[in-house]
């Protein structure tokens, strides 16, 4: 008879707990199902979640692929980790940082940890990064300004017990749908308010949208605040008890009308947002926040209405929205932005502590956790290795990132045939979800297991085990040898948090067998934390800051980088499709992307009328940026605001128009703001 097994879903960072069952006769899964034995969903899962993990439409990579004379041909394993390491080894003897690396949130913990001490401790390299840096870097970066440590303070636990739930820069109806579930059935007794340029399917749901400008979102955060100053409305008590930098802030806020004006918004609506902070708040964000080179200053600004309303604790607080399915175990683990357990890159003792862990001298490690994804490639480095990531249509800029790779020895580690792998010198081909063991971290702190119901096809190895092949060939005895057991791994990274603010060293897989899921901190076994900084019993606060207080953010952002102009009088915006994820490798067919949609308003459609091309019934026209042009075919939506263009980010042309700019904080890039024009196509 069949085993079902249970796993994680590794399709957002919800985290919902999976059952999957394999086919009789043969590799695959036949069904996958929501587990209701799970504690975090209880058998809650989306559409989405459910056909990508039982049967993706990509092509599956199977075979290790090297380049011969330009064309990608079959090879051993033995052949295809020779080259790798080979060019590991030889950039490694001019300069460590002449090989980067990008990881990904779509790896398991245990494989995240394994690159990144291989990255850091193996390699030396600082020119190491993951593409979670494109998504969540802002919110974490704001988090450690204001609290000392990263991940969000409410969990799941706090959707129920919220009066309002404030939805800022994001759309959980298409991104987290089970998340979004639990929203609106705690909403239904309070209300929901959105903010957002488009009126998307959750803003469909809600009680008010706010349509802020694009970009406008620090100067409406600041006019809400403003507001709640000038209208009384600031917990007195919380914040001279609990914080630090309010003055300041104060300050620095510019008059509610200035700021509205700036924000694109009306006094009414600024009253209505202040409003909705009188009742237990939570204040959801997500990428129409992040992705910008005001990035962490609005995450902050987000952060400061919750501390300024007192809306922090149970059933209230500023709960960022995750992009990647382990997003938040990369950022724990892998070695990215900290150390494993959120210690700091420059603080020598706990670097140290590290190095001593990994028997590697502290010499060997970097000082600093490097430029991000923008300026790793920026840095021209003559090896790249990416696994379970696609920056060819994932960063900004692409035709720039399509340039660097291809003058790089590229080694391209994933599932699925990607637009990066078309450029790779060699192709190391890894199991999926459904085919790998391991854990995972959802976007509220909590670690599960994700199991392994079939096997991978062909020559397909896991991630742990490839990385540990090359590794045995560059850093001798740095890894374990192939084939890696995962839970010594993990017991390995775990002992490595013991003391942190991401305290994980109270977890085992015995643990997670028993629990099927826990929240972290979890310093001991009979710990899941709940709410963060907060003792319940006491009613007490306590950060991990210097004076244990949070602190209130006074950062004012950058300019946006491109304004719209005469040459380039648009605005792009990008954001998520229903049923899509991420650049789409796992749900399309590697050569059938489809056309790339434009949606525009029709004001705008009539406006931009003449730049369709002659004779075309379908809206075909030329989008250029100062960057490059794609064809788009145009269609009219009433959601998307007049002078707006709103892209998918999964197609692979999207970014090729977009800008690098970063925000200077958190190194993300600005994907929802540049100036774009239209243009009919020229003939032939």
């Amino acid at each position: 008879m069949r085993k079902r097994v249970s796993t994680t879903c590794m399709r957002c960072a919800v985290g919902c707990g999976l059952v999957q069952l394999p086919h009789d006769h043969s590799r695959g899964l036949e069904t996958v199902q929501g587990d209701p034995s799970n504690p975090v969903t209880r058998g809650a899962a989306c559409r989405r979640g459910l056909q990508e993990t039982a049967h993706p439409r990509g092509e599956r990579l199977t075979k290790p692929l090297v380049r011969d004379d330009g064309e990608l041909v079959e090879a051993s394993w033995d052949e295809a980790v020779s080259a790798v390491s080979d060019a590991i080894r030889t950039a490694m003897a001019t300069d460590p940082d002449d090989v980067a690396v990008l990881g990904s949130g779509q790896q398991t913990n245990e494989a995240a940890y394994l690159l990144g001490k291989f990255a850091r401790a193996g390699i030396g390299t600082r020119q190491y990064d993951a593409n979670t840096t494109l998504c969540m870097a802002s919110a974490v970066s704001a988090y450690y300004r204001a609290f000392g440590s990263d991940a969000p303070p409410p969990t799941y636990d706090d959707i129920p017990e919220a009066e309002t739930h404030v939805v800022w820069g994001a759309n959980p109806a298409v991104a987290h749908p089970v998340l979004f579930q639990w929203i609106r059935e705690s909403a239904a007794d309070g209300q929901l308010v959105v903010v957002d340029p488009v009126e998307t399917k959750t803003a469909e749901f809600a009680d008010h949208h706010v349509s802020v400008a694009p970009g406008g979102d620090l100067e409406l955060a600041r006019a809400v605040l403003a507001h709640l100053v000038d209208t009384d409305r600031i917990d007195e008590s919380f914040v001279a008890t609990n914080t630090t930098g309010f003055e300041d802030v104060v300050d620095s806020l510019p008059s509610v009308v200035d700021a509205a004006d700036a924000a694109g918004v009306s006094l009414e609506a600024v009253e209505m947002l202040a409003a909705a902070l009188d009742d237990p708040t939570l204040v959801y964000w997500g990428m129409g926040v992040n992705q910008s080179v005001r990035g962490t200053a609005t995450a902050g600004a987000l952060v400061n209405l919750c501390l300024a309303s007192g809306n922090l604790g149970p059933g209230s607080g500023p709960f960022s929205l995750t992009g990647q399915a382990n997003s938040m175990g990369t950022r724990v683990c892998s070695s990215k932005g900290t150390w494993p357990g959120h210690r700091p890159f420059d603080h020598p003792g706990h670097r140290r502590a590290v190095a001593d862990a990994w028997n590697v001298p502290v010499s060997h490690l970097p000082d600093d956790s490097g430029p991000g994804p923008v300026g790793l490639l920026d840095s021209s480095p003559s090896v790249v290795w990416t696994v379970a990531t696609n920056p060819v249509a994932g960063m900004p800029n692409a035709d720039r990132v399509r340039e660097r790779l291809d003058d790089a020895f590229l080694v391209v580690q994933d599932a699925f045939r990607s637009d990066t792998v078309e450029l790779a010198d060699v192709v190391l081909p890894a199991a999926t979800w459904g085919e790998t063991e391991g854990t995972t971290m959802n976007m509220e702190r909590t670690v599960s297991r994700v199991r392994a119901a079939t096997d991978p096809p062909s020559d397909a190895r896991r991630d742990v085990d490839i990385i540990a092949s090359v590794a045995a060939r560059v850093a001798p005895r740095l890894l374990p040898d192939s084939p890696v057991a995962p839970s010594a791994v993990f017991d390995e990274f775990v002992a490595l948090t013991a003391g942190t603010a991401a305290d994980c060293s109270g977890l085992s897989y015995a643990r997670l067998e028993d629990e099927h899921a826990v929240r972290w901190p979890a310093p001991d076994s009979d710990i899941s934390a709940g709410y963060r900084y907060h003792d319940a019993e006491t009613d007490t606060w306590s950060f991990p800051t210097p004076s244990g207080a949070a602190r209130f953010s006074t950062l004012d952002g950058d300019q946006l980088p491109e304004p719209t102009d005469d040459d380039y009088p648009l605005t792009l915006t990008t954001a998520r499709e229903t049923d899509e994820y991420n650049t789409g490798v796992r749900s399309r067919d590697s050569d059938s992307a489809g056309d790339l949609v434009a949606r525009v308003d029709p004001e705008t459609f009539e406006t931009y009328r003449d730049a369709v091309e002659a004779g075309s019934e379908d809206g075909q026209t030329i989008l250029d940026s100062r960057r490059s042009s794609v064809s788009v075919r145009l269609v009219v939506d009433d959601a998307v605001p007049t002078g707006l263009v709103w892209l998918p980010i999964h197609h692979p042309d999207t970014n090729t128009v977009t800008t690098p700019a970063v925000d200077p904080e958190s190194n993300e890039p600005n994907f929802k703001q540049c100036a774009v024009r239209f243009r009919r196509p020229e003939r032939s």
